[in-house]
């Protein structure tokens, strides 16, 4: 690659050389200054810098024409082909072929989403990239932002994301809740009433550990519940559900996945707790990568997909 010599590079004013290109398209001062939205006398000033810096005059009056100089007939090529580079390397998209890629993608996520839609994202990027690697890494709408500015991660999918973000998102789908339990050993049937949900202890999966949506919403109604045990990661819920007297709420479509891998059963949850927004977040500054948009592509399908085939089993 030749080296330039950047003293010599940094006194050029690039400016020039559009104006030089409009000129020479126009054959007119005038014209040219229309095109570039500047004022003749601007445009007349660039083309006295420009017959300075070259020593020659350029562009000539005749036949009510600017006509160009044999020195300018040699210089438009070689500017015009310039200029086309530069705006290519500032502007132009590099594409992005899964096919051929390697690239590595990190998505950061809750394991709720990780239980349900975590599998369909690695199945479907895999089969469209094989040579891509996708890590998921434990993240929340709290740690989410700072993650993300980061470059700890590419996107992550969150429930409830402010709407007034600096971060550029997208809401993809509605999430609810449900309670998940042993009918062996809690409830022996399918459904649960306030009074038997009230009455069990309760599995609390918190990123504080100390109270949830269900604690909020109890409260409104003047009642409590017994937290019996917290955690923080919904995978760990079989363990501390299965053959115990206990009860979990935890968004529907993780309750569903961790019932059909183990003899839990869900009921929907006796109290309102209403429903919650679930987005794709990303930097801003990613919006025109198309790596980025193809990774979003990928997760936002596998979302739709997936937690709509999620509402649809049987409890």
């Amino acid at each position: 690659m030749m080296k330039i010599d950047l003293k010599d590079i940094g006194r050029l004013d690039f400016n020039l050389g559009v104006t030089f290109l409009a000129v020479w398209r126009e054959r007119s001062v005038s014209k040219a200054a229309q095109q570039l939205s500047l004022s003749q006398s601007a445009v007349s000033s660039a083309l006295t810098r420009l017959r300075d810096m070259t020593g020659d005059p350029l562009f000539v009056r005749a036949e009510g024409m600017m006509l160009p100089t044999p020195r300018a007939e040699r210089m438009a090529s070689d500017i015009e082909g310039g200029l086309l580079l530069l705006k290519n390397s500032f502007l132009a998209r590099p594409e992005f072929d899964p096919s051929s890629s390697e690239r590595h993608f990190s998505l950061g996520m809750s394991d709720d989403f990780q239980l349900a839609v975590g599998p369909e994202i690695a199945r479907r990027g895999g089969e469209a990239a094989p040579g891509i690697t996708i890590s998921f890494r434990q993240t929340n709408r709290q740690t989410a932002g700072t993650m993300l500015q980061s470059g700890e991660i590419d996107l992550a999918i969150v429930a409830s994301w402010p709407k007034r973000s600096v971060a550029a998102f997208e809401e993809v789908a509605m999430g609810h809740y449900a309670c998940l339990f042993d009918p062996r050993t809690a409830v022996p049937s399918r459904s649960l009433d306030l009074a038997s949900f009230l009455e069990l202890p309760h599995v609390l999966v918190s990123y504080s550990g100390r109270a949830g949506i269900v604690d909020e919403a109890l409260k409104k109604a003047g009642l409590t519940r017994r937290v019996q045990t917290a955690l923080t990661h919904f995978s760990a819920l079989p363990a501390f559900l299965v053959g115990r007297k206990a009860v979990a709420t935890l968004p529907s479509h993780a309750a569903i996945q961790l019932a059909c891998h183990t003899p839990l059963l869900t009921a929907p949850v006796p109290i309102d707790l209403g429903s919650y927004g679930i987005s794709i977040v990303w930097r801003r500054d990613q919006q025109n990568d198309s790596a980025h948009d193809w990774i979003r592509s990928v997760v936002r399908t596998a979302m739709l997909c997936e937690l709509d085939s999620i509402s649809q089993r049987p409890d």
